[in-house]
C-alpha cells in the first residue's frame, strides 16, 4: 500500500514537472518576442510618436499618431460588424441548429478561417474599393470583419458547449423558453469565455497587413472621413521596415510595441470588467 502510494506521488511529481517544462517551452517564444520588441522599440517612444505625423523621407523625428488612430478606428468598426455576427452564428449552431446544419456551418467557418487574408483583401477590393473608386477605412474594416467572424463563431460555439446542460434544464423547468434560457442563463454563464474568444479574434485582426494594403491602403495625414484612405500601424510598420532609414526602423519597432500594448490593454480591460461584473 505504501509502495503504491509512493509510486503515485512520484508519478504525480514527474508529470507536474513535465507539464511545467512544456508550459515554459511554449511561453519562452512569447517572452523572447516581448523582450526583443521592448528592447528595440522602447527608446523610440515619446510624446511626438503618439501625436505627430510621419516625417518626410530622410528626416528624423515625426511619429505615428495617424496610424495609431487609424488602427483603433479600423479595429473598432471591424468589432462592431464582426463580433455580433460571429457571436450570433456561434449561438445559433451551438443552441438551435440541427446536427447536419451545424456540421455545414462549422465546416464553412473553418474554411473561411483558413483562407489567406490577402485573398480576403482582394475580395473586398473588388467588392468595395473598385465600385467606390478609392481606398477607404470602410473597406479595411470590412476585410478585418470577415477575418474576425469565423474566429468568433468557432470560439463562441466551443464556449457555449462547455456550459453544463443542467443549467439549461433547470431554466426550462422553471418555465423559460429556449431563447430566454440562452440569453439569461447560457450566455451569462459563458460570459468570460465569450469575451476572451472575441478578444482572441481581435488580436488576430490587429496584426493583419496584407488585406489593408488592398483596402484601407495608407495615408500620411490625419484621416477625417471613413470613406477615405486610412493609415494603420501594421501598414506603417511594413513601410518603415523596408525603408533604408535607420530612424524609420526604430519607429517601426516602436509601432510594433504600441500594437502589442494595445492588444494587451484590451485583454486586461476586458478581464477586469468581467471580474467586476461577476462580483457585482
Amino acid at each position: 500500500m505504501n509502495t503504491n502510494l509512493v509510486f503515485r506521488k512520484v508519478r504525480n511529481r514527474v508529470m507536474l514537472t513535465l507539464t511545467g517544462i512544456c508550459t515554459l517551452v511554449v511561453l519562452l517564444p512569447l517572452f523572447f518576442i516581448l523582450y526583443y520588441v521592448v528592447g528595440h522599440g522602447l527608446h523610440a517612444l515619446n510624446l511626438n510618436f503618439f501625436t505627430h505625423l510621419p516625417a518626410p523621407p530622410g528626416e528624423t523625428g515625426g511619429g505615428m499618431g495617424n496610424a495609431i488612430l487609424g488602427t483603433l478606428e479600423l479595429m473598432g468598426m471591424a468589432m462592431i460588424v464582426g463580433i455580433p455576427l460571429g457571436m450570433a452564428g456561434g449561438i445559433y449552431i451551438a443552441e438551435f441548429a440541427t446536427e447536419r446544419f451545424t456540421t455545414v456551418v462549422r465546416f464553412c467557418a473553418d474554411v473561411l478561417n483558413g483562407i489567406p487574408t490577402i485573398v480576403t483583401g482582394m475580395f473586398i477590393y473588388a467588392l468595395v474599393v473598385v465600385p467606390m473608386k478609392r481606398f477607404s477605412a470602410i473597406a479595411g474594416a470590412l476585410a478585418l470583419a470577415i477575418i474576425l467572424i469565423p474566429v468568433v463563431v468557432r470560439t463562441t460555439e466551443e464556449v457555449l458547449r462547455t456550459v453544463p446542460k443542467s443549467y439549461r434544464e433547470a431554466a426550462m423547468a422553471l418555465g423559460a423558453n429556449r431563447w430566454r434560457t440562452t440569453w439569461d442563463v447560457v450566455l451569462k454563464a459563458g460570459r468570460a469565455g465569450l469575451i476572451s474568444g472575441a478578444l482572441l479574434g481581435v488580436a488576430r485582426i490587429a496584426g493583419e497587413t496584407a488585406p489593408l494594403l488592398f483596402t484601407a491602403f495608407n495615408n500620411a495625414f490625419w484621416s477625417r472621413y471613413i470613406d477615405q484612405p486610412t493609415s494603420s500601424l501594421t501598414v506603417q510598420i511594413f513601410d518603415y521596415a523596408i525603408a533604408p532609414y535607420n530612424s524609420w526602423h526604430e519607429q517601426a519597432w516602436a509601432g510594433a510595441l504600441t500594437l502589442i500594448a494595445i492588444i494587451i490593454s484590451m485583454n486586461l480591460i476586458a478581464r477586469i470588467w468581467v471580474r467586476v461584473r461577476e462580483r457585482g
